[in-house]
């Protein structure tokens, strides 16, 4: 279990742009249950492979789940998305092969990706009585503190 933090905290500054991947699914048809569930599956063994080999690129992750899943992933670079995504070898590539075959595209299950590349100076983030989340748990996590007490200050920090 992540502690919570008592106090305002933020995350490291981001000194080289990072990747933002937000990945998810929908279950439009629950009673299609058996889709929804062969869809979930095939993400657990993906994160366990992502959280235990670095050299993927992945920093970090959060997830939640209800009817429409997201789950926000932190990462060196988009090579490196990219190359994890088209890895043979890698959990993905097969299951997303095969998600047409087994599920299809006739609206049963949704699912969507978006992918967002941050430069030094275009995010900032606080944190407050929180457990290391997000940006903290991709870049490090600081207390708030002098140079980094407001938005501007953060985004700046970043910068030089």
């Amino acid at each position: 279990m992540n502690p919570v933090h008592p106090g305002r905290f933020t995350h490291a500054p981001l000194t080289e742009p990072i990747t933002v991947f937000l990945i998810g699914m929908r279950a439009n048809r629950w009673w299609k249950l058996h889709k929804v569930v062969w869809t979930v599956s095939k993400m657990l063994p993906t994160l366990k492979h992502l959280s235990q080999d670095p050299e993927t690129g992945m920093l970090h992750f959060e997830q939640w789940f209800g009817r429409t899943t997201i789950l926000v992933s932190y990462w060196k670079s988009p090579e490196h998305l990219q190359r994890f995504a088209a890895d043979p070898d890698a959990p993905h590539l097969g299951p997303w092969r095969d998600f047409a075959k087994v599920v299809g595209y006739g609206g049963d299950v949704g699912i969507w990706h978006e992918t967002y590349q941050i430069e030094p100076g275009g995010a900032e983030a606080v944190y407050g009585n929180m457990p290391v989340f997000g940006l903290a748990g991709a870049l490090g996590h600081e207390p708030v503190g002098k140079g980094s007490s407001t938005a501007r200050a953060r985004m700046e920090r970043a910068v030089s």
